[in-house]
């Protein structure tokens, strides 16, 4: 009997805070109620396309353009200047350039977009590669700045991008994404100002940090476009600026970007054995040219599986690749492998032991002319029936080529070599002592002329 009055006591109470509920809540229409639990006499239906489209459904129209996405996420200050001005109309008066540009660079720029918005930073970023290297991951600048965001050695391996003598990760879409995403964070917190950090990012911290130092000792501005600096950065800040103009409002420049779809271009496939270039590309039903455009770092004809454990292949290849990979008949996928050397050695000596050209062997392993190879060298050779293991972790992620200059050796005079080589120093102190005297002749008798 208690619980049941209790019971009652709790259910008028609901029903009062029910009613108060909704006398307070009239200013905001009235939310339709469903049952967690339906009755047993109800049956449940599928919806139809009528209550779908109701009003009570929201859509959320998502744009199929990148372009569109990147100008929504402008986050930076806009620099007005004359330099502005006249980069802006050099990039309108190109247009088979700015769409070599764009067509270039939808493979890559998805990417770039997705890591730029979840770090929350402002999405015009994504073009500097623009002006970095055209958006061309094989860019090898003349200062030796290397791929799409141009790192230079140094800097490259600050920022882990590992570069030996099987592949540069300065090259890779995705970790030099990486790497330059995280320097220009680094870079925007050290100097608080995006331009700033541009122009560390083209002309180092250092260097910009001294000039600021050397306005504020002078009592002047320390803006950007207050610093002394060298052309290349005074104009790399405009440059970019012209850049964000015209993909923020083509028309009004006369341009017509390249269309690019808002969805990646590109998934990563693991590699799960050593495997020539020329055959992840046939696995993948792709071009070579295609396949190396998404693995620029691959700066050999072979990737070694322990080194670059995953590729990456156009977003309907990938599934490809993995059906030819399974079925594939293939019983050798890498036509090379890896040797070390075991002590220093000429070129053609290192040849002669795998039945190659010296010039091939030069090509293959990119040494250049009057250089020999030093020992602990880690060098592409064909692979054998001996040598069909994969290359090891250590070797494929560490081994470096190390190349020092031939030493030719001089003959000294006709003398030749050992000891046949005094026969040439006493021909050459004869030449000698004969000079003299020939210089004592001659300067006897230009004296004998004065007097």
């Amino acid at each position: 009997m208690e619980k049941r009055i209790q019971m009652t006591r709790f259910s008028s109470w609901l029903c009062l805070l029910a009613t108060l509920l909704v006398l307070g809540g009239c200013a905001t229409p009235p939310t339709p109620t469903v049952s967690a639990t339906p009755a047993p006499s109800e049956k449940l239906s599928p919806m139809n396309r009528a209550q779908v489209s109701s009003a009570q459904v929201a859509s959320v129209a998502l744009s199929n353009d990148l372009w569109e996405r990147i100008r929504k996420g402008y986050a930076m200050p806009n620099l007005e200047s004359d330099l502005v001005d006249d980069r802006t109309q050099w990039y309108a008066n190109k247009p088979d350039y700015l769409q070599r540009m764009g067509e270039r660079s939808s493979k890559y720029l998805f990417h770039i977009v997705e890591e730029i918005e979840q770090r929350k930073l402002p999405l015009e970023l994504a073009l500097l590669p623009f002006i970095e290297s055209a958006f061309n991951p094989q860019a090898v600048s003349s200062a030796r700045a290397t791929g799409m965001w141009q790192f230079m050695p140094a800097t490259g391996r600050s920022f882990d991008l590992k570069q030996n003598a099987f592949r540069d990760d300065r090259r890779d879409v995705l970790a030099s994404t990486r790497a330059a995403l995280d320097y220009l964070e680094r870079l925007y917190k050290m100097f608080g100002d995006w331009h700033l950090a541009l122009a560390a990012y083209n002309w180092g911290e250092g260097n910009v940090s001294k000039a600021i130092a050397r306005n504020q000792r002078a009592g002047k501005p320390t803006a950007y476009t207050d610093l002394q600096m060298p052309m290349e950065t005074r104009l790399y800040v405009p440059k970019f600026q012209a850049m964000k103009n015209i993909v923020g409002k083509p028309g009004q420049y006369g341009v017509e970007l390249f269309a690019i779809p808002n969805h990646p271009y590109f998934q990563t496939v693991n590699l799960p054995r050593d495997m020539d270039v020329a055959i992840a590309a046939r696995l993948a039903e792709i071009s070579v040219e295609d396949f190396r455009a998404l693995n620029p770092s691959a700066n050999r004809p072979v990737l070694l599986a322990a080194g670059t454990p995953q590729i990456l292949l156009p977003w309907d290849n990938a599934e490809v690749f993995q059906r030819n990979f399974e079925t594939t008949t293939l019983s050798q996928m890498a036509s090379w492998t890896a040797w070390i050397a075991p002590s220093t050695m000429k070129v053609s000596d290192a040849a002669k032991r795998f039945n190659m050209s010296e010039a091939e062997f030069r090509s293959l392993n990119q040494i250049p002319p009057r250089m020999m190879i030093r020992a602990g060298s880690a060098l592409l050779v064909p692979r054998t029936s001996r040598m069909v293991e994969d290359v090891t972790p250590r070797v494929a992620d560490h081994g470096t080529l190390d190349l020092a200059p031939e030493v030719v050796a001089k003959r000294a005079g006709k003398g030749g070599k050992g000891k046949s080589g005094d026969k040439g120093k006493a021909h050459a102190a004869g030449k000698t002592e004969k000079g003299k005297a020939i210089q004592v002749a001659k300067a006897n008798t230009g004296e004998k002329r004065k007097r």
